[in-house]
């Protein structure tokens, strides 16, 4: 496990998140040919872009690694630049976009929606359902790693060990369920073409401007209650989840290989604010009762596959208390993961 000191500033933590491991250059490698990140624009696709780039140089060859996404500014699309990722405005949802996407060998799918969309199921459908297709189709000859989620599992007990790739899937809440259609547009584009694809179910992704460890470390910071009806989780450091998707690549099969990214352990909710809260020194208002199941995903595959996570829960509560004791910035986006209706 890494013993480095907490990240001082958000340049320092996109470094640390984006810098490839030896397994990560060596998937790179084994997978020839410009790479494509659509959806780029969101909380994890600049890292990825960043480390397959940082993959490419290690390497010394001169493939393309393209960030597409609807860049609503240029300051958006700087962060991408100054690192040499090219980038490309499109709306993927519009079928008359893919003209101009790149014919790239390598393709992570990232883009979706999830806030915001608990009362409008039909931009759920347009742009988990539909839009997946329209890609599937685009890149039916190339390989493909496809980000889902673990909420396309059902709740289960602590006790379980969580949720395996083979378990059923039957979600609760309309954002989950067009998550399932989104994995399904690509395995039956799989099927009919033979695109080899990895399905990749996360949860949840953490770094220290945002996730479920930067929620309960503000609200024990605030003085906030914590509501633990959803009481556990499974977390892993970006830079860890973000290693992971890149080595899926080489991985990927038809029919598709689905695979669990997250962290080996599950956690209480009371726990981590009691963690924090021993950390901060304030107390933590921990309010209701934990339900006996929850989103819960095993990550034994994984593991046997990637090995450990590099960044272990203590030394994340450490990092995350430091960044948010200092005040520094956040990206304000609540993850929302107490609730169960499936409603963000």
């Amino acid at each position: 496990m890494l013993t480095t000191p907490p990240p001082t500033d958000p340049e320092e933590l996109d470094r640390r998140i984006s810098e490839p491991t030896p397994e990560v250059i060596a998937a790179v490698r084994d997978c020839p040919g410009d790479i494509v990140v659509l959806g780029a624009g969101g909380k994890m696709g600049l890292h990825l872009s960043q480390m397959l780039q940082r993959a490419v140089n290690d390497l010394g060859d001169r493939r393309r690694v393209v960030a597409v996404s609807r860049f609503g500014s240029d300051a958006a699309r700087e962060a991408f630049r100054r690192d040499g990722i090219e980038t490309l405005s499109a709306d993927l949802s519009v079928a008359e976009s893919y003209a101009d996407l790149p014919r790239a060998e390598n393709v992570f799918f990232m883009a979706g929606v999830k806030f915001g969309t608990g009362a409008t199921p039909e931009v759920l459908q347009r742009m988990n359902v539909e839009m997946p297709r329209l890609v599937a189709e685009h890149y039916e000859s190339r390989r493909i790693v496809a980000m889902s989620t673990g909420c396309v599992y059902s709740f289960t007990t602590p006790a379980s060990g969580g949720s395996t790739e083979a378990d059923p899937t039957d979600p609760p809440g309309d954002y989950a369920r067009s998550c399932l259609g989104r994995e399904q547009a690509f395995v039956e584009s799989s099927l009919r073409h033979g695109t080899p694809t990895t399905l990749v179910r996360l949860n949840y992704s953490v770094e220290m401007r945002y996730g479920v460890l930067v929620d309960i470390a503000g609200k024990v910071l605030r003085g906030e209650p914590i509501d633990v009806q959803m009481g556990y989780v499974n977390v892993i450091w970006q830079g860890d989840a973000v290693a992971q998707i890149i080595r899926c690549l080489p991985l990927a099969t038809s029919p598709p290989r689905v695979l669990n990214v997250t962290g080996s352990e599950t956690w209480a909710v009371r726990d981590l604010a009691e963690l924090f809260s021993r950390r901060l020194g304030h107390p933590a208002k921990v309010i209701g009762t934990e339900a006996p199941t929850a989103w819960l995903s095993n990550s034994l595959m994984a593991q046997s596959l990637f090995g450990q996570p590099r960044v272990d829960i203590d030394t994340l509560v450490e990092w995350t208390s430091d960044w948010v004791e200092s005040g520094r910035p956040l990206l304000g986006k609540p993850t929302h993961f107490e609730n169960r209706e499936g409603k963000y």
